[in-house]
């Protein structure tokens, strides 16, 4: 799989919350949603990773910080905090010979259900909505990846 990195350059720059030369995508489908983002007329406001909650760890029992990957806030007053993530890195893996790639899947899967945990938790404290997006969420809004 290739992986794809870059700097989002923002058209409408009253609709971005925080420091619009600092909108990294860190994916296709990330930079495909910041467009739709920017360019959907029913988002009055987004961000990207402005958003940060602290999360315990389920692998360390150490306090990190998470980066939301976008907060959106809609027309109707909703906001909702999103996680971008393949499908296959929302599936508990399949247990298999203890490898070290299995072993580092099974550690990014706790990690990961750690983060969402408290961002889902951080999200209800406000009123908000915590999801995750994977390419069949976002293909789903009619969002298409530009190959």
């Amino acid at each position: 799989m290739k992986y794809y990195k870059g700097r989002y350059t923002i058209k409408n720059i009253k609709k971005y919350e925080g420091n619009p030369s600092k909108c990294i995508f860190r994916s296709m489908w990330e930079r495909q949603v910041f467009k739709w983002c920017d360019d959907n007329p029913s988002i009055i406001k987004w961000s990207s990773e402005e958003t940060v909650v602290p999360y315990r760890c389920k692998t360390d029992n150490k306090v990190h910080r998470y980066f939301i990957d976008l907060k959106i806030k809609t027309r109707d007053g909703k906001v909702w905090l999103i996680e971008i993530k393949p499908e296959k890195e929302t599936k508990e893996p399949k247990k298999r010979k203890k490898t070290k790639r299995y072993i580092n899947e099974v550690m990014t899967y706790i990690k990961n259900q750690s983060k969402w945990e408290a961002a889902k938790e951080y999200a209800e404290n406000r009123g908000w909505r915590f999801e995750v997006w994977t390419e069949n969420t976002i293909k789903g809004l009619g969002i298409k990846l530009l190959t």
